[in-house]
C-alpha cells in the first residue's frame, strides 16, 4: 500500500477474440461481493471488449508518453450487476515486445499499488531501457492502465486540489483533545466531500470491481489468459483476481504483499503498517548514524532520533521557510522507510539543513502550489485511496476504538501512527455502504504464481506475504532477508531478478520457497551525496 497525503496530515496500484470468464470461476456464493450477478456482468462486458479490442493510437501529448508507446481505452460498466447500464472508460497504454513475433508471449499488465496509483508509466521501462526488464520486454507487450477513478479513467475527487496540498498543515501528533477534535472534523468533512463530488461512482470503487475491470482489459487485449505484475496494493488486486478468475491466470508476480485476510482489510492492515514503519525508520536511523562522517546528524540511532524530534519541534514552532511544518517533514522523511533509493537524498537534505542551508529541505518537503497538474494528481490519488479502502470493507465507527488503538500504538511506534490514523479516519463516517472483502483462496485451475517480499518492508509487512502464501497453496515465496525497500522487483538483486526473468520467459519456478540475501545498502560516497537532489527526482513520491 502506498501512503498518500490526506486532510491535515502527511500520509502515507494477443491472438484473437476470447470468451469471457465462466461464471463458476467468478462467483462462489457469499464469498464474492455481489455474487453471480456481477459474474454474469463480467462475461457480458468481456465479450463486448473482446469484440471491440483496443483502438490503439499515439498517446495524447499532455499524457507524457511518446511513441512508440500507444494509448487507448477499454469500456467497462460502472456496476457489473447492470452491465448494460452506465459505462466508464479505462485508460490503457502499451508498447510492443522488442523481440520477434515468434518470441512474443502476450501482454504483461502492471499495477503499481495505491489504491490510487497509475500503472501508465510501465511501458517507459522499455523506452528508458531499464536493464532489469530487457529480457522480459523481448517476449511481452508492456501494458499499463489507470484503474477506475484514477487519472484518465473517470477520475474522482473529494476536495479542491489546491486546498488539498496547501500547507503547512497541522501537526498530526495531537497534543490534546482539541487537536483530536480538529482532525476528526477534517476527516468527517473529507468523507462528506467525497460523497458530494464523486457520489455516483463511490459505491463501485472497490478492489473487486477493479479486478473485474482487469479481466475486461484482458479480453480487450485478446488474451486468453492474464500475465500480471502487481506491486504493493497491486498484490491485493492480484490475489483477488486469482480467486475470482483462477483459470484466466497464465503468469502472475506479486511483489511487496498486502495481507489479504478479511480480518486485516483494511483497518488492522493499517495498524500493522505503523509497527513496520517504525522498524524500518529505526533501520534508516542506524544507517544515518553509521555514516555520521558524511551527514553529521548523530553518531548513534538515539542521537539521530533526538535530532528528528528537535527538527519536528522547530518546524512546529516556526515552519521552516514558512512552508514546512511537522506534517510536511513527515511526508518527505517517510520516503526513507519506503525506499532505499531515498536514504541518501533524504539524509543529505537534512544534513544541509543542519549545516545551515534549509533550502534543499524546503524544496523537497514544501507543497508546490504552482504545480496545478501535480496537485490534481495528488488529490485524485488520495481520493481513490480513501474511496477504495473505505468501500472495500467495514471500518470501526466508534471513535473510542480509534483513539484507544492509536494512542497505545503511538507509545511504542510514534513515527507514523497518528498520521496514518487521520488519513484513514474518513472511513469511520463513510457515506456509502461498505462491502465484505473477497475471501482470497486457491481455487481450481489456478497455476503456481510468484510471491516476493522483503522481511523488513514498512508499507507491506512480511507477515502479509506469509498470509497470501498460505492462501495460495502452491505459490512460490521468494524472501529477501534483511531488506525492506518497497517494490523488490525494481531493485538490483540477481537472486531475484534472474528468477523473475526465468519465470516470465519459461514459466519455470523453483520447487520450494527461496530465501535471497538482501541487496546492498546505499553507500553515501561524496559523489553520491552531491548528486542527491538529482537522485531524489527519481524516487517515487509519498505525498
Amino acid at each position: 500500500m502506498k501512503r498518500i497525503a490526506v486532510l491535515g496530515v502527511a500520509g502515507t496500484l494477443l491472438a484473437g477474440a476470447v470468451a469471457a470468464a465462466p461464471a463458476a470461476s467468478a462467483a462462489r456464493g457469499g464469498d464474492v461481493p455481489g455474487g453471480s450477478a456481477e459474474a454474469a456482468g463480467v462475461k457480458i462486458a468481456a465479450a463486448k471488449a473482446a469484440a471491440k479490442g483496443v483502438d490503439w493510437a499515439l498517446c495524447p501529448t499532455d499524457w507524457g508518453f511518446p511513441a512508440p508507446i500507444q494509448c487507448g481505452y477499454v469500456t467497462v460498466p460502472v456496476n457489473y450487476a447492470k452491465p448494460d447500464g452506465e459505462q466508464i472508460k479505462i485508460a490503457v497504454d502499451m508498447i510492443k515486445n522488442t523481440g520477434s513475433e515468434t518470441q512474443r508471449q502476450g501482454a504483461l499488465v502492471y499495477n503499481p499499488g495505491g489504491p490510487g496509483g497509475s500503472g501508465m508509466r510501465f511501458p517507459t521501462r522499455v523506452t528508458n531501457k531499464n536493464p532489469l526488464w530487457t529480457k522480459a520486454s523481448t517476449a511481452y507487450d508492456f501494458v499499463g492502465f489507470d484503474p477506475r477513478g484514477v487519472g484518465h479513467s473517470a477520475p474522482i475527487s473529494c476536495m479542491d486540489p489546491q486546498e488539498f496540498v496547501k500547507g503547512p498543515k497541522k501537526d498530526p501528533v495531537p497534543d490534546n483533545e482539541a487537536d483530536k477534535l480538529f482532525q476528526r472534523k477534517l476527516a468527517k468533512d473529507y468523507a462528506k466531500g467525497c460523497k458530494e463530488r464523486s457520489g455516483a461512482l463511490l459505491p463501485y470503487m472497490t478492489t473487486a470491481n477493479t479486478v473485474r475491470d482487469l479481466d475486461v482489459i484482458r479480453a480487450a487485449l485478446h488474451e486468453k489468459k492474464l500475465n500480471y505484475l502487481g506491486v504493493s496494493y497491486g498484490t491485493y488486486i492480484g490475489g483477488v483476481y486469482a480467486t475470482l478468475f483462477p483459470t484466466h491466470v497464465r503468469r502472475m508476480i506479486v511483489d511487496s504483499i498486502v495481507d489479504p485476510s478479511r480480518k486485516k482489510i483494511w483497518y488492522e492492515a493499517n495498524l500493522d503498517q505503523d509497527v513496520a514503519f517504525q522498524v524500518r525508520w529505526d533501520d534508516w536511523k542506524a544507517w544515518v548514524a553509521k555514516h555520521d562522517s558524511t551527514f553529521h546528524i548523530g553518531d548513534t540511532s538515539a542521537k539521530v532520533e533526538t535530532a528528528w524530534r528537535n527538527l519536528r519541534a522547530t518546524a512546529k514552532a516556526n515552519p521552516i521557510g514558512g512552508k514546512v511544518g511537522p506534517a510536511e517533514l513527515l511526508g518527505f522523511f517517510q520516503r526513507a522507510p519506503y525506499y532505499d533509493s531515498a536514504w541518501i537524498p533524504v539524509a543529505d537534505a537534512w544534513s544541509k539543513y543542519v549545516a545551515g542551508d534549509p533550502q534543499p529541505l524546503i524544496d523537497n518537503a514544501a507543497p508546490d502550489m504552482s504545480d496545478t497538474k501535480g496537485n490534481i494528481a495528488a488529490e485524485n490519488g488520495n481520493a481513490v485511496y480513501t474511496a477504495v479502502e473505505c468501500t472495500d470493507a467495514k471500518w470501526p465507527t466508534s471513535w473510542k476504538k480509534w483513539d484507544r488503538d492509536n494512542t497505545e500504538l503511538h507509545k511504542k511506534y510514534p513515527f507514523l501512527t497518528w498520521s496514518n490514523a487521520w488519513m484513514n479516519l474518513p472511513c469511520a463516517t463513510w457515506g456509502v455502504p461498505q462491502q465484505t472483502p473477497v475471501k482470497v483462496e486457491t481455487r481450481k485451475g489456478l497455476p503456481r504464481i510468484m510471491l516476493i517480499n522483503g522481511t523488513r518492508d514498512a508499507a507491506t509487512p512480511y507477515s502479509g506475504a506469509l498470509s497470501l502464501h498460505k492462501r495460495l497453496k502452491d505459490s512460490l515465496l521468494i524472501t529477501e532477508k534483511g531488506a525492506g525497500s518497497h517494490g523488490v522487483t525494481g531493485l538490483v538483486n540477481p537472486c531475484i531478478n534472474d528468477r523473475v526473468d526465468t519465470y516470465l520467459l519459461t514459466g519455470k519456478l523453483d520447487k520450494g520457497d527461496v530465501t535471497c540475501a538482501a541487496h546492498p545498502q546505499p553507500e553515501p560516497t561524496a559523489a553520491a551525496a552531491k548528486q542527491s537532489r538529482r537522485a531524489l527526482a527519481d524516487v517515487p513520491a509519498v505525498h
